[in-house]
């Protein structure tokens, strides 16, 4: 399941950075910075993204998760720092629907 969402996380950050055209974006690791620091996309970005991946595990789990909430967006170590963190936050909140 890990592995299936890790591909569709790089799925849309391919498909946003198609678009965008960010450096650091074009060969997506587990290592690939998401968002905060010094590289990384914008927060519109985020939301674009956010909403995307949203979708896409909706379709290959059907499951509906939320992504972006408070918790989340206010999170002292951000689920959205890198695609590792952003995969492990998918698979605890899919795993959450499914519990």
């Amino acid at each position: 399941m890990k592995e299936q969402i890790f591909e569709i996380i790089k799925a849309a950050i391919d498909e946003l950075n198609e678009e965008l055209e960010y450096e650091e974006l074009e060969q997506v690791t587990p290592d690939t910075p998401i968002f905060g620091g010094d590289s990384g996309i914008d927060s519109l970005s985020l939301v674009r993204l956010v909403v995307e991946v949203e979708a896409g595990v909706s379709e290959a789990f059907d499951a509906e998760v939320t992504l972006a909430d408070e918790k989340a967006m206010s999170s002292r170590n951000s689920p959205y720092r890198s695609v590792a963190t952003f995969t492990d936050f998918v698979l605890a909140r899919v795993e959450g629907q499914h519990s």
